[in-house]
């Protein structure tokens, strides 16, 4: 059965396979993951659809196209083994008296020992002869490390030795010459060595999704007109909230109430007051989405993923957690789906959990608003003429100028502030 790189998008039209998880030879199961593929949107698991005896013919790193044959999961080769392995068992426990049963299942030299049919294929591409390889497998079975060993040996036998340097005349001793001193070029080059040697300096390319960050990031400054305001917020209503009903709340719904779910209702909340912010531009029009599906900014080993929240402002808190930590396990499983990916209206990034305390994010085109989150922080603060310490957590509004004004960006971060520092009131209004 071969194993063919998946469709993952209609834009989707080549990717690069990761890493495989397993070899040549190995014995998988059905829905056992293969391999890692990556595009320069998502990356992704490959599962066996059958059982069978794994053949690679596609190395890491190489790019293929989507709905390419990268391998073959061989059920013969399967049975193969299986079938040499009952031989075996049913020759071991023949009576004993009869060496020459046992003689036959030696190797003889000369003559090629069991191997399985993935081993075969490796000795036929690496040209070499079975019956010239020792097997060190069970029963003198040759696995594919002897056939890989084999190889090695072959070119290394092959290599002609260097010739003996002539042995020159003896000369008559003279008196010593002083040594000539290299020039400064050569110096140089003996002194330092490659770079690839000494290990000061590591080249490697660029992944897909990097190279597609890379992509936009130059293109959101390219192509939009994004500014920055900022504002900070009072924490102390939303933790002592968390406190009250956290525990009560995880029994309920086998999730913990985060800060997440609190700032996506108040986005949504203070989306619809400001109708600008969740808009986008489509040629000459503008583009006003009467729903809020809110991505949520998810870092991953190999770069940032955006997976959205469809109709947020339907959600209770329960459910946005719910689907806060399903995106999670999908990214940390290699399971997301480019469908979860696609769309979004506008995007939240959460840079504290990090440790950052502030920052300017970067939009997330078409969309033309992106909230960042940030450390909280015990701050001195100045309440009712008193100064006192308060959890404080400064929060940034990065905007497309060409459709919100800074009036509507401002007014946008500070309803957003209000119904984070009461959450009384923005829960009794949804």
């Amino acid at each position: 059965m071969d194993i063919k790189v998946p469709a993952v998008g209609e834009s989707v039209y080549e990717a690069v396979i990761a890493r495989w998880l397993k070899k040549t030879g190995d014995v998988v199961s059905k829905d056992e993951p293969l391999c890692e593929i990556e595009t320069d949107k998502i990356t992704l698991e490959v599962t066996s659809e059958a059982d069978g005896v794994l053949n690679i013919t596609a190395a890491e790193g190489e790019t293929v196209k989507i709905g390419a044959v990268i391998g073959t999961v061989d059920a013969r080769g399967q049975a193969a083994e299986s079938a040499q392995a009952e031989g075996k068992g049913a020759a071991a426990v023949k009576p004993a008296g009869k060496p020459a049963a046992t003689a036959k299942a030696e190797a003889k030299p000369g003559t090629a020992a069991p191997m399985s049919p993935s081993g075969r294929k490796l000795a036929r591409e690496l040209g070499v002869e079975p019956g010239a390889v020792q097997g060190s497998g069970r029963g003198g079975r040759i696995t594919n490390e002897d056939v890989i060993k084999a190889q090695g040996a072959r070119a290394e036998a092959a290599e002609p030795e260097a010739p003996a340097a002539p042995v020159a005349p003896a000369a008559p001793v003279a008196a010593p010459k002083p040594a000539a001193i290299p020039e400064p070029a050569q110096q140089a080059t003996a002194a330092v060595p490659p770079a690839d040697q000494s290990g000061r300096v590591v080249r490697k390319p660029m992944s897909q999704i990097r190279k597609r960050i890379a992509e936009r990031l130059v293109s959101v400054r390219q192509h939009t007109a994004m500014l920055t305001t900022f504002n900070e917020v009072d924490m102390s209503e939303v933790i002592k909230l968390r406190k009250k009903h956290g525990e009560h709340f995880q029994k309920r719904h086998n999730v913990k109430l985060g800060f997440m779910s609190l700032f996506v209702r108040a986005c949504c909340a203070a989306l619809q007051e400001f109708p600008d912010v969740n808009a986008s531009i489509d040629g000459g029009d503008i583009v006003y989405h009467n729903y809020c599906d809110v991505g949520i900014a998810v870092g991953s080993e190999r770069g940032l993923v955006v997976p959205v929240v469809r109709s947020a402002e339907k959600l209770s808190l329960a459910q946005i957690e719910q689907a806060i930590a399903g995106f999670a396990e999908k990214v940390r499983t290699n399971r997301i789906a480019l469908a979860d990916l696609e769309g979004g209206t506008f995007t939240i990034s959460n840079g504290g959990i990090y440790g950052s305390m502030l920052s300017t994010p970067i939009l997330n085109p078409p969309q033309s608003g992106v909230l960042g989150m940030h450390n909280i922080q015990e701050r001195a603060v100045v309440v009712d003429g008193q100064v006192v310490v308060r959890p404080m957590m400064y929060v940034a509004l990065s905007y497309d100028h060409r459709i919100v004004d800074g009036q509507g960006a401002v007014g946008f971060l500070k309803r957003v502030k209000e119904y984070i520092e009461d959450p009384e009131e923005m829960l009794l209004e949804c």
